[in-house]
């Protein structure tokens, strides 16, 4: 499975390389800051395999405190910036929390682009290194980028066509969602994840966007009864990052800097990617023993004609920042459909 073999190769190089310096200097704590709770599956799953990992493989000279649902104080739009500002010294958030702030990144939350999550974390890891890295992330030390599964719809009343949001109010993921449900008719709705629940047992939205495996840990099921998925691309995705103090990294010894480095890069985004994905089945699978209506769309014929007209938007709103949106999006989809594709796959 890719979490054990993620585990596996990372202990055995980092292990190798504290043999082979023999070093001990100083013994560091790194400050983990996120907005989820403890027991979603991103921290679970993800974010304490890797803390686990990095700890293991410093011998115990890296301890990582985890503060789970800000814990640390702020907003999750405030987590990149409490990043920079070293208000923590990791961080894990949603991108678009902050919209139009990491505009490239987006290319990856354009409405049906994305259809598998690895080939997507795979692709992201390297177009944020080539064109990220000195530009948009230039003030962090980035981790981990990676996807969720397919983005859906989840629902008070059935919709199987555009034409059903019409009048709905919808949390939407991300500023491209949005784009898309108001094309739709329906109202987006802007909130952090962590306030859907409340917003739907208080009337306030009548639906959400997200993939299946963020249902569980929000109860969606018990507050919905229904949950439109699409075949094919999905929906949407949304991009995540792990990114780092860029100081706190730099102040390490070299030793330790490898050990951060071997436990992050692309083969954990793909691995952090590819657990998220593989968590939407359970989600799903409960779903249905809660009684709830499945929605497949199999024809997105009248979906996709809203997204022409968004995918035409964007090209024009990157390219105030100086970025090629049209060759972006072919640099995306090569990568996905060629490097990138069955990422992960041999785990």
């Amino acid at each position: 499975m890719l979490n054990t073999r993620y585990t596996r190769t990372m202990l055995t190089g980092a292990a190798a390389l504290w043999l082979a310096t023999g070093t001990f200097a100083q013994d560091v704590t790194l400050k983990l800051h996120q907005f989820l709770p403890a027991q979603a599956n991103v921290p679970k799953l993800v974010l304490d395999v890797w803390a686990d990992n990095v700890e293991e493989a410093s011998q115990g000279r890296i301890k990582i405190d985890r503060f789970a649902s800000m814990q640390l104080g702020g907003t999750p739009p405030e987590l990149m910036d409490q990043a920079i500002d070293g208000v923590a010294d990791v961080i894990w958030t949603v991108v678009g929390y902050t919209p139009g702030r990491f505009p490239t990144t987006e290319v990856f939350e354009l409405p049906f682009m994305v259809s598998d999550a690895r080939a997507a974390s795979c692709a992201y890891w390297k177009i944020a290194a080539a064109h990220m890295a000195d530009g948009e992330f230039k003030d962090v030390k980035v981790l981990g980028t990676w996807v969720h599964g397919p983005g859906m719809i989840h629902t008070t009343d059935p919709v199987t066509t555009p034409a059903d949001l019409a009048g709905m109010r919808i949390r939407g993921g991300s500023r491209l969602v949005n784009d898309l449900l108001t094309a739709a008719g329906a109202t987006p709705v802007g909130m952090p994840v962590p306030a859907v629940p409340e917003g739907l047992s208080k009337g306030v939205i009548d639906g959400t966007t997200i993939p299946w495996e963020v249902t569980t840990s929000l109860k969606i099921a018990d507050l919905v009864g229904n949950h439109t998925e699409f075949e094919g691309p999905g929906l949407y995705t949304l991009t995540f990052v792990l990114a780092m103090n860029k100081e706190k990294y730099e102040s390490l010894p070299a030793d330790l800097q490898q050990v951060i480095d071997d436990n992050s890069g692309l083969e954990f985004s793909i691995f952090a990617g590819g657990t998220q994905a593989d968590a939407d089945a359970p989600a799903r699978a409960l779903a249905i023993e809660n009684g709830n209506m499945i929605i497949t769309v199999t024809d997105n014929t009248d979906w996709k004609a809203l997204v022409s007209p968004i995918y035409e938007s964007w090209i024009a709103d990157v390219e105030t920042n100086g970025l090629a949106g049209r060759a972006l999006i072919a640099e995306a989809r090569s990568l996905m459909d060629g490097d990138c594709k069955g990422a992960g796959a041999q785990q």
